[in-house]
Parts: C-alpha cells; structure tokens; sequence
C-alpha cells in the first residue's frame, strides 16, 4: 500500500489527550488518527444518505399532491379554452 504523510498542528494538550488515548489502546497516534477520520468519512457517507432517504420520503408524499394539482390546472385550461372557442364561434353573447 502506498501512503502519503499527512500533518496538522494542534495545542500541547491535544497532542498529550492523543498521546494518552494511543498508548491506553497499544496503538500508535498515527493508527488512532486514521482510525478516527475513517469512522468521520463514513459518517458523513451516512448522513448524506439518511439526508438523501428523507428527501425522497418527502418527494413521495409530494407527487400525489401536485399530480391533482396539475390536472385541475389542466381542467381548468380546457375549460377556459371551451369559452373562448365559445365567444369566438358567437355562441355567448359579449359583454
């Protein structure tokens, strides 16, 4: 496996709690520290799918709603086409 070197700065105390918490689980930081940002990235993947999983629960319960919407539109048009078609055919009178 090829790796990269990857470096960040943190305060005196960061550094020793890391330290600590390597040495209390006979690990290297290095390990905890690509331990840690795995467990971060595929949290992130997680919530961008949770996030994904609600907005098509919510994209469902939608699509019903704005099919009646449509057609009722569409009825609409039809019927104002009807009087137009009327008015232009002479068979309302005009105001």
């Amino acid at each position: 496996m090829q790796t990269e070197r990857v470096t960040f700065l943190t305060s005196p105390d960061h550094k020793a709690a890391l330290d600590a918490f390597a040495a209390s689980n006979g690990k290297s930081v290095g390990h905890v520290l690509r331990e840690a940002s795995t467990r971060y990235l595929v949290a992130g993947e997680a919530d961008e799918e949770a996030a994904l999983a609600l907005l098509v629960r919510e994209v469902e319960a939608a699509v019903p709603s704005m099919r009646a919407d449509i057609r009722e539109t569409i009825a609409a048009i039809e019927r104002a086409n009807h009087a137009v078609d009327a008015i232009l055919a002479g068979e309302e009178s005009r105001p």
